[in-house]
């Protein structure tokens, strides 16, 4: 009899696993959306389409109705994410109110994207989604674009808050190394962490105890999208990131840490910051720690 039942039992066994890993899903759907259902949202009260993409490819075509932003500039005008008047006119001028319902895309597998996505969130905005799969994914599913001169938008007003929770700064990581308050997580690459490629910086290596997790392992390498939830739950299983911990994310310079932070978010984590200055301020100043990982195998 016990001969008999065990393939059934082993059946049964893998068909649970399998069923498990079909049934995990995204806690927070919500911060993506799919090409198909934008398509369908076109008569959306306060819909805001952002082209984060470089402003020749979105005068050459664009998705319908979308409108530029200029991720560039945006980059830079951050810094510590205090110039609150700035920001209110920045993000009003692309005729974006309180409850607008903002869908952003690029063409970067999500970094130019992502930190627009993060910057709105950060000023306040709730209605924040992230187009999975980008332009990319718009075009394999042949969905309609347009050639025509881009309409110009009329500004609205907008009070920018700042979500300070959102963003960590070098102070706090410091603070936290002795009492590991936070965790930090490195989005950068193998290379970086490890202290190899310096990226222009004065010394290259890792926060101690960073955790690392490369970001572009977030997403499909075929498809640009997020990969599924028991994937991502694997990677980060895998790379020792807790998801009910306080988190502070980073690169070098906030775009790839802004990619990690939703994919944190996506996840089911709740309390989520940006290092925003990342590397480009801890690899050179004189008074970071900095540890040197062992190089990784080849993938």
């Amino acid at each position: 009899m016990n001969f008999v039942c065990r393939p059934l039992l082993i059946c049964c066994a893998v068909w649970a696993a399998v069923s498990t890993a079909e049934e995990l899903r995204y806690a927070r759907p919500e911060l993506l959306i799919e090409p198909a259902e934008l398509a369908q949202w076109k008569t959306t009260s306060g819909l805001v389409i952002l082209d984060a993409r470089k402003r020749e490819d979105f005068e050459r075509e664009r998705i319908p109705g979308a409108r530029w932003v200029d991720h560039d500039k945006w980059k830079s005008a951050f810094e510590d994410g205090v110039d609150v008047e700035g920001w209110s006119k920045r993000i009003g001028e692309l005729g974006i109110g309180k409850d607008s319902q903002v869908v952003v895309y690029d063409d970067v597998r999500s970094t130019n994207g992502a930190r627009i996505w993060w910057t709105l969130r950060y000023w306040g905005l709730d209605g924040v989604r992230f187009l999975n799969g980008g332009w990319k994914a718009w075009k394999a599913m042949e969905l309609p674009t347009t050639t025509a001169e881009a309409a110009p938008v009329a500004a609205v007003e907008f009070h920018a808050t700042p979500r300070t929770g959102r963003l960590t700064k070098i102070d706090q990581i410091l603070d936290s190394l002795a009492i590991h308050s936070l965790q930090v997580v490195d989005a950068r690459s193998d290379d970086e962490f490890c202290g190899i490629d310096l990226k222009e910086n004065a010394r290259g290596g890792a926060i101690p105890a960073a955790k690392h997790l490369t970001w572009t392992d977030l997403l499909d390498p075929e498809t640009d999208k997020f990969k599924a939830a028991a994937e991502l739950k694997r990677l980060m299983d895998e790379a020792g990131i807790e998801l009910d911990q306080p988190t502070a994310s980073h690169c070098q310079s906030g775009g790839r840490a802004s990619v990690m932070a939703l994919a944190l978010e996506l996840m089911g984590a709740k309390d989520i910051r940006n290092y925003y200055r990342g590397w480009s301020e801890w690899g050179n100043r004189e008074d970071t720690p900095i540890v040197v990982p062992a190089a990784k195998p080849s993938k």
